[in-house]
């Protein structure tokens, strides 16, 4: 009877603890879905990101750029939300991938400020320099503030240079090259009223630029200045979107042309 009553006994407490450890099974269970309830019960919003690494000064383009969505209570403030307010922005800092884009770490680089100064950020090693707005691609408004251009001269030098001198030293020879290489503009400068009579009115106004805006090193600037004071010719080309890479050309004069493409140059040749 003794032994029946100690069985009773071990099975009532077997019962007991299984039915505290169901309880506490329950109870972490409720625990650890409540977290996952409140962040599903969280709404989701749209902030920009960066799609890439992105350097400091750096024009933003749609490739830099990728919209994600997160908690509403864990966007920072200032976190840009349109990836139309932030294309054509200059980033102040260094962006890395996922990273949040805040509005107080871009600059329009079109804003004019009270001073008149353009809202521009320039690296230590590197000045703001204005070029002639001569060429065709910035007279037809193709250009815009973030393309990355080459920057092509062409210039008359003595013919008679490295040889001895002939008595004539009115002799000279063109020549055309590409003085610097992937250049950022950096923004468009003009009379808002100068608007050319080619333009269709209609599609909307294209302001014709009187100087192009590049940030280059002082001694690139020297070099510009030089050629724009002798009286070289400017004329800027375009590239393709992310091509940063320098290009295989050769300075262009009138033996090149005769050398490349075999024209004839004697009597019956």
């Amino acid at each position: 009877m003794a032994r029946l009553r100690g069985f009773l006994w071990l099975f009532a407490g077997l019962v007991v603890a299984g039915m505290a450890g169901l309880v506490a099974f329950a109870t972490l269970s409720r625990a650890a879905e409540a977290p996952t309830r409140q962040q599903s019960e969280t709404p989701l919003v749209s902030v920009v990101v960066a799609a890439r690494p992105v350097t400091v000064r750096t024009a933003l383009t749609g490739e830099d750029l990728a919209l994600r969505e997160v908690p509403a209570d864990s966007v920072p403030a200032g976190a840009v939300r349109d990836l139309e307010a932030a294309i054509g922005r200059l980033s102040m800092v260094e962006l890395y991938p996922d990273e949040t884009l805040l509005s107080q770490r871009l600059v329009d680089p079109n804003v004019i400020a009270a001073d008149g100064r353009t809202a521009l950020v320039l690296v230590e090693e590197q000045v703001l320099m204005a070029v002639p707005a001569q060429d065709l691609l910035s007279r037809v408004g193709v250009l815009k503030p973030g393309d990355h251009v080459d920057v092509l001269f062409s210039l008359d030098f003595p013919s008679n240079r490295g040889v001895a001198a002939t008595g004539d030293d009115d002799d000279e020879e063109q020549a055309t090259f590409a003085l610097l290489e992937n250049v950022t503009i950096a923004a468009l400068v003009g009379d808002p009223t100068v608007v050319e009579e080619s333009v269709d009115r209609t599609s909307g106004a294209v302001i014709v630029p009187q100087a192009v805006l590049v940030t280059i090193s002082p001694q690139d600037a020297l070099a510009v200045k030089y050629m724009i004071d002798a009286g070289g010719v400017i004329d800027l080309v375009l590239r393709a979107p992310g091509v940063d890479r320098l290009f295989d050309t050769k300075p262009v004069d009138v033996d090149y042309l005769i050398n490349r493409y075999n024209i004839p140059t004697e009597p019956g040749r």
